[in-house]
């Protein structure tokens, strides 16, 4: 990984009946984000036991990448579907650095 990179997951909770509508709503928005100008990685993952959490694993090619992500009305769209949709105020992000060496 490049030190450039932006690599991070997102996570959060779908509100009781409401994790298939959002696995639906994600998988769509998964499609849009994986066309954006330096998109390398965006992967959606339900925890086994407990189906109605929700992580997100992102990659962008750098920091200009991971902003036009951000600002981009397709982002705007999709988290006012899903903001009503999950427990948390929003999703928690996790910035990621890959390890180096053991």
């Amino acid at each position: 990984m490049s030190a450039g990179q932006v690599t991070l997951y997102a996570e959060f909770t779908a509100v009781p009946g409401s994790a298939d509508e959002i696995e639906s709503l994600i998988q769509a928005y998964a499609q849009v984000v994986r066309t954006e100008p330096g998109n390398v990685a965006f992967d959606v993952y339900r925890r086994i036991e407990a189906p109605e959490r929700f992580f997100v694993f992102e990659v962008y090619c750098d920091r200009d990448a991971f902003n036009a992500h951000l600002g981009a009305e397709a982002a705007s769209a999709f988290n006012a579907k899903l903001m009503p949709r999950i427990v948390e105020p929003q999703s928690a992000l996790s910035f990621l650095t890959q390890a180096t060496g053991s």
